[in-house]
């Protein structure tokens, strides 16, 4: 078994690249780390194109033995712990990752769902990581992004995901505006948060919406304000004004889950 150990191997090189939105558009690929997420690739049937494993972390059983045989089913490449520590992003790692193919650029938007979340301008990678796993806690299976909005493969939000990548469909909207306008005529509304309305997220009823959340700092833009038919807040009893990005999707997204429940 042939063990990489140098730094300019053509693979560790490519590796180090993927690092970098640009390389990961060139080539069409993005980077796991960590057991779980390799686990949830495989069960999902995500386009593996090879694994990479420390070969000192093997020997030491970091990686499960029920993990070792599936892996054993793709294209395996052994580093070694030097050249792990060099390609990882991970504070403490597991001492596996993989190159996976990213889902086909698929543009078609899922009208049957009843709702459907849209960013605007969302930056922070925990951020959207985090609104991807809610998003998919919720059995949605698609986002709208704007192209603004932070790169979905980026590894700390493909980690933040917790696999949630894998099942929902990322769709990037080169103009999040015009999007919304082709929505509307399949007879959608549009709902903004914003703090300049009375409308508290308990007093719509979801159906049919998609919810546009905005950006950390700024809020939604004005010109999707202004393609909104209705704006809401969420009500807060203390004195802070707004909440993080993935917090207040939560909220509005459990609001949508509970008014399901109690059909």
């Amino acid at each position: 078994m042939q063990v990489i150990s140098s730094k300019e191997n053509e693979l560790i090189k490519h590796i180090k690249k993927l690092k970098d939105k640009k390389e990961r558009d060139l080539s069409n690929e993005y980077l796991i780390e960590g057991v779980k997420l390799i686990k949830e690739a495989i069960q999902e049937k995500a386009k593996i194109k090879q694994i990479i494993v420390c070969d000192e972390c093997e020997k030491l059983e970091a990686i499960p033995q029920e993990l070792t045989y599936e892996i054993a089913k793709y294209d395996c490449i052994y580093v070694t712990k030097k050249i792990y520590n060099y390609i990882t992003e991970v504070k403490t790692p597991q001492g596996i990752l993989a190159i996976i193919e990213k889902q086909g650029n698929e543009k078609n938007i899922d009208y049957n769902q009843d709702i459907i979340i849209a960013l605007d301008g969302i930056q922070d990678p925990g951020n959207l990581g985090t609104i991807l796993r809610t998003v998919d806690s919720v059995g949605l299976t698609q986002i709208l992004v704007s192209k603004d909005t932070a790169d979905c493969y980026n590894p700390k939000v493909v980690r933040s995901t917790m696999g949630a990548i894998f099942r929902v469909k990322v769709i990037e909207c080169e103009n999040l505006e015009d999007t919304l306008k082709e929505i509307k005529k399949h007879k959608f509304s549009i709902i903004t948060t914003s703090l300049q309305t009375q409308n508290s997220i308990y007093d719509i009823k979801y159906k049919k919406d998609v919810i546009v959340i905005g950006n950390e700092a700024n809020g939604v833009s004005e010109n999707i304000q202004k393609l909104a038919d209705k704006k809401l807040k969420i009500p807060m009893l203390g004195k802070t004004e707004s909440l993080n990005a993935s917090v207040a999707t939560g909220i509005i997204l459990y609001e949508y889950v509970r008014q399901n429940i109690s059909k």
